[in-house]
């Protein structure tokens, strides 16, 4: 036996040992085509998912490379079966190719081996789509270019799409040099590789995809430089009004663009313009549930040369589909995790586009470009009262008794006491429990039904020091930019969302003169400790371990 720090398994788990000396080097390789499966403190279990090996593959990992590194980490020898599955998935990628044809009302699709090519045409789903050409190709009709990529992919064969992308509408823009706040505009080396690796060289392949970067990196800088190098009319859509406005400010302030070139698409205003901020919300509106979506036309006849889907992984269904319909355009997602709770990354992958470039949070930690951040459990018990109903009550009762703890309340008194200095956001997830946390304490307070200028009024004071505390609810869990945010209490969350926990660590994570720290507060011996584990598997992954504190008053 050998000292790796790797024990490779038959059923494609991968079990690290985080206390070995090597756990970080090997941990690093491992995030480039596994993903984490859970990560309690002594092992960690990560999986070979076919997307995470065709992300990897998508990237320019290669399978050789895959089956070198595990052999390279692992303890023991690696069987053979977990070899042919990372050769035989990840090389899947490629072997279906999306291109051009000298008709211009189709694509080619083209499928060298003979057995994809009966399988497909055995599906009627698929052969329907289908119209034969030659022996290796069939042509296909265009408006079923992300139809066939969905269908596909749901059969493990990744379309890889080289048809080149179409120029929108020119509109001259580019970055400033100084910002109109009168700072200095540097767009940093990671930024600039994660455009460069979205777009290449504007050639067939290239110009669609999502970009992982942590929260509080600067996604919003390498949406902006994208389209500073296409130059063309844009659509962002994003997660609510207080970021549509967020983008809309940085925007005027960091590119040549003026404000009349800068359009709004919400609720309450609709002036699409030559860029244009809407949110999900509202393009996802319909007067009824039977009824069509009146918004969705805006992303259909916008005449848009590139969309940029901020927080991709909260893109909702109806997207989806409209999505499918737009794959001629240049498009980015960006997110802090590609994690979806449904389980839809399949479908980011085919219609978006694959991962192009990702950077694990505690390399730009160590970098000095977001924050070194502690993350805490805080374990407390259950009032002796609450107990028996805590007993006979079913999953959901039990958790919502867990998460409204009443005990919690002196928990984030004490840690509140123990940052006099900082800048603290009070997260939950019920909002009875924030109203009742907001009135003891005699703080502001923002949820669901706070009126969008009342929070922007909030957001405007927490950030200019007049406010050091203030109480959210799920509403702040995206795009919103507090800078000078440090601590983070979390007193009940999304059951077991660990896109949820990545993104409420990611609103104390802008780079500041001190350290960060984020506590989640937890009912002990309750089904809230096995949630709290499902959440805290994606910062696991990125290098993160939570401190267990047991509160005693």
């Amino acid at each position: 036996m050998n000292d790796k720090p790797l024990i490779v398994q038959s059923d494609k788990t991968l079990l690290l040992d985080v206390h070995h000396k090597d756990s970080e080097a090997c941990r690093s390789d491992l995030m480039k085509f596994c993903e984490l499966v859970k990560s309690p403190e002594h092992v960690h279990t990560y999986t070979l998912s076919a997307i995470s090996l065709w992300n990897a593959a998508s990237s320019g990992v290669s399978s050789a490379f895959i089956c070198e590194r595990i052999q390279f980490w692992s303890r023991f020898p690696v069987g053979e079966s977990v070899l042919f599955y990372v050769r035989d998935i990840a090389t899947r990628f490629g072997k279906v190719v999306l291109m051009g044809s000298e008709d211009p009302m189709y694509y080619l699709l083209y499928i060298k081996e003979a057995k994809i090519r009966a399988e497909l045409t055995a599906r009627k789903n698929i052969a329907k789509m289908l119209i034969a050409n030659d022996e290796n190709s069939f042509l296909l009709e265009k408006y079923n270019r992300g139809e066939i990529k969905l269908q596909l992919i749901k059969l493990g064969y990744p379309v890889d799409d080289r048809i080149a992308l179409e120029k929108g509408i020119p509109i001259p823009m580019g970055l400033r040099e100084t910002t109109l706040g009168g700072r200095s505009l540097v767009v940093r080396d990671y930024q600039k590789q994660a455009a460069q690796a979205l777009l290449g060289d504007l050639g067939p392949g290239c110009g669609y995809g999502t970009i992982v970067l942590p929260c509080g990196s600067g996604k919003t800088v390498v949406g902006m430089q994208i389209m500073s190098i296409l130059q063309t009319k844009t659509l962002i859509v994003t997660t609510n009004i207080a970021a549509v406005h967020q983008w809309r400010d940085e925007i005027l302030d960091k590119t040549t663009l003026s404000a009349e070139q800068i359009g709004e698409y919400t609720g309450e205003r609709k002036d699409p313009k030559d860029v244009t901020v809407c949110t999900y919300q509202v393009l996802t509106y319909r007067p009824d549930k039977e009824g069509p979506f009146p918004h969705l036309e805006l992303l259909t006849k916008g005449e848009w040369g590139l969309i940029i889907y901020d927080e991709v992984h909260m893109l909702p269904a109806p997207v989806f589909k409209i999505t499918a319909e737009l794959q001629a355009v240049y498009r980015v997602g960006l997110t802090a995790t590609l994690v979806r709770e449904d389980g839809r990354e399949d479908e980011v992958f085919s219609l978006v586009g694959p991962k192009r470039f990702d950077v694990p949070w505690n390399e730009l930690q160590q970098q000095g470009f977001i924050a070194e951040a502690y993350c805490h459990e805080v374990r407390v018990d259950l009032p002796t009262d609450l107990e028996i109903p805590y007993a006979l009550g079913n999953k959901r009762e039990k958790y919502r008794l867990a998460s409204e703890n009443p005990l919690k309340l002196d928990v984030v008194k004490d840690l509140v006491s123990r940052h006099p200095d900082d800048f603290i956001l009070i997260i939950g997830q019920y909002i009875s429990q924030l109203e009742t946390i907001a009135a003891l304490f005699g703080l502001p307070i923002i949820t669901g039904s706070t009126p969008n200028a009342k929070r922007e009024e909030l957001y405007r004071a927490f950030k200019e020091g007049e406010i050091h505390i203030l109480v959210v609810s799920k509403v702040a869990n995206f795009a919103i930019d507090l800078p000078d945010a440090s601590v983070a209490i979390q007193v009940s969350g999304t059951f077991g969302s660990r896109s949820e926990e990545a993104q409420r660590l990611g609103r104390i994570l802008r780079p500041k003169n001190r350290s960060s720290f984020f506590y989640s507060i937890v009912t002990r011996y309750s089904n809230e400790e096995e949630f709290a584990a499902n959440r805290q598997k994606f910062l696991a992954e990125q290098g993160y371990s939570y401190e267990i504190e047991v509160w005693n008053n």
